[in-house]
C-alpha cells in the first residue's frame, strides 16, 4: 500500500484548540480516506486522527484505522509533512 496524495486544509475550531486541520489521503490511487483529523500532540508533533462515529453508548469508534503500528506512523508522517507543507498559507490561498 503507497500513500499516493494528501490534501489538508487549515482548521481553527475553539472548541478543539488541538486541532490544526483536516485531511484527505488518497491510496494507490484508488482509494480516498475523508475526514482525517490533523491534531497536535503535546509535544508540538502532529498525527493523524482517523474518521469515527459516536456509538449510542457515547463512545467514538474510528470508522477505518491502520491495522498496525508502521502503518499508523506511515499515516501520521504523511499528514505532518503535508501540514508542515502548507501551514504557513492563508486560509484563502490555494495549497498546489
Amino acid at each position: 500500500m503507497e500513500i499516493t496524495r494528501v490534501k489538508v486544509r487549515k482548521v481553527e475550531d475553539e472548541k478543539n484548540p488541538r486541532l490544526r486541520g483536516k485531511a484527505q489521503i488518497e491510496l494507490d490511487n484508488c482509494f480516498i480516506i475523508e475526514n482525517v483529523r490533523v491534531i497536535e500532540r503535546a509535544d508540538g508533533t502532529l498525527f493523524a486522527a482517523m474518521p469515527s462515529r459516536k456509538l449510542p453508548n457515547g463512545e467514538n469508534r474510528d470508522t477505518c484505522h491502520p491495522k498496525n503500528e508502521e502503518t499508523r506512523k506511515m499515516f501520521d508522517k504523511a499528514v505532518e509533512d503535508e501540514y508542515n507543507r502548507i501551514k504557513d498559507l492563508k486560509e484563502d490561498e490555494p495549497a498546489e
